[in-house]
């Protein structure tokens, strides 16, 4: 017949078509959502690999710019940090999904799923050099006792401690104060300031040495009339006790006191206020890098009784100290006072650093500077070099903890 002829679909077919339009459906659903699931994923593992090499890589940047400021100052080069101020990072999660027909030769028919997932990661990362007033500020300018304190309740040794954070002792000698380095030229000075920080240490072994603020209660009397209703509100905000005596008209005033940190061999609250006002008006002639030792007979470790002063180095101190010990200034073996108890350490360097041609084995950190390997000496019987090295680290973090988040001169790196 003429005209168009199209064949009808038989039932079969139909149930076909319908069938595969419902399987074509069903594997566009299932491949969006493997994807957005892969996606989810993909995110959070993203971010915490990032976090922990960005934390790993700056923590042994630190390290390494502590360890190459040693070697700048074995060579008395100038010291130089740059501190990286802020990271800031940008993540980019993408996710495509299709579908194509399978090449399957007669199953052609049949469809497979295609899909990809992409992170992309734009960091921004600000480096700022520590000179100019910063430099002044966190690296010249001498630790005060507080954060000596603060270092020692993290259960440092104190001798340890001491000989890197200590420039000299200071000790009254036939009425005058006799200062004694912590620098090997000092032929006199320095084993005398190694025996008394072995004494100390020996106190602290074994539990007996008291690191704490001088606390007693200050009075005073103020005349009625110089007392006006304003002042007395604000004593009383300042914690200071008020009483009124009206016989005589006067106000007679009493406060609590945080005065100077001690090292003694005693409880300092067992001492009457009368002499921890003695006391702290003396150390409070001292620069606030003092701190007092107050070593007493009729205590622990009073057999080697001793009244003296500590005095805090600056950290740029501290690296031309460990940098001059490396070569032409040497430490060497000081034996403990017959008067002190047997100490668990005494190891002639302070901070052992090798300085080698060829890069040493078995060192976990090193750096290169004029034509030498520098290294954190492995610890052979205890571990001091590491606790060491540990030590300089959180000093440095001190000394640059108000480090800005952005300052001029600076440097910023887009990767």
């Amino acid at each position: 017949m003429p005209g168009n002829y199209a064949p009808s679909k038989s039932p079969c077919q139909t149930r076909w078509a319908g069938h595969f339009r419902r399987s074509r459906f069903s594997c566009w659903i299932l491949v969006c959502l493997c994807a957005s699931s892969l996606t989810g994923c993909l995110a959070p593992m993203t971010l915490e690999g990032d976090v922990l090499n960005y934390d790993k890589s700056s923590n042994n940047i630190l390290s390494r710019l502590v360890l190459l400021n040693i070697a700048r100052a074995r060579y008395r080069d100038p010291i130089h940090f740059t501190g990286i101020a802020n990271i800031a990072a940008t993540y980019n999660f993408q996710m495509n999904a299709g579908m194509t027909p399978a090449l399957t030769g007669e199953n052609g028919g049949l469809l497979t799923p295609i899909f990809g997932i992409g992170a992309a990661e734009n960091p921004t990362i600000s480096i700022v050099p520590i000179e100019g007033a910063e430099f002044t500020k966190r690296l010249l300018t001498p630790f005060t006792s507080d954060k000596m304190t603060l270092l020692l309740q993290q259960h440092y040794d104190i001798d340890l401690l001491l000989r890197i954070m200590v420039g000299e002792l200071r000790m009254p000698r036939l009425g005058k104060d006799v200062a004694f380095l912590n620098e090997p030229s000092d032929m006199v000075g320095y084993p005398e300031f190694r025996r008394v920080v072995l004494h100390l240490s020996s106190i602290q072994d074994s539990n007996d040495l008291y690191i704490e603020p001088l606390i007693f209660r200050r009075s005073w009397t103020l005349p009625a009339e110089a007392m006006t209703p304003e002042g007395l509100q604000a004593l009383e905000h300042d914690e200071v006790t008020v009483t009124f005596d009206v016989g005589k008209r006067l106000y007679r005033l009493s406060a609590r006191v945080t005065g100077r940190i001690v090292i003694t061999n005693y409880d300092p609250e067992l001492l009457p206020d009368e002499e921890k006002i003695r006391m702290n008006e003396s150390a409070q002639k001292g620069p606030p890098n003092e701190v007092v030792i107050d070593i007493r007979a009729g205590y622990p470790g009073g057999e080697y009784p001793m009244t003296g002063k500590l005095r805090l180095r600056s950290f740029l101190s501290i690296l031309n100290f460990l940098g001059k010990t490396i070569d032409y200034e040497p430490e060497y073996f000081v034996e403990k006072d017959p008067r002190t108890d047997e100490v668990a350490q005494n190891p002639n360097h302070t901070l052992e650093i090798l300085e080698e041609e060829d890069e040493p084995e078995g060192a976990e950190l090193t750096v290169y500077y004029k034509g030498h390997y520098y290294a954190v000496a492995p610890d052979k019987e205890y571990p001091w070099n590491a606790a060491g090295f540990q030590l300089l680290h959180q000093i440095f973090q001190m000394a640059v903890s108000e480090l800005p988040k952005s300052t001029a001169p600076g440097i910023t790196i887009a990767k």
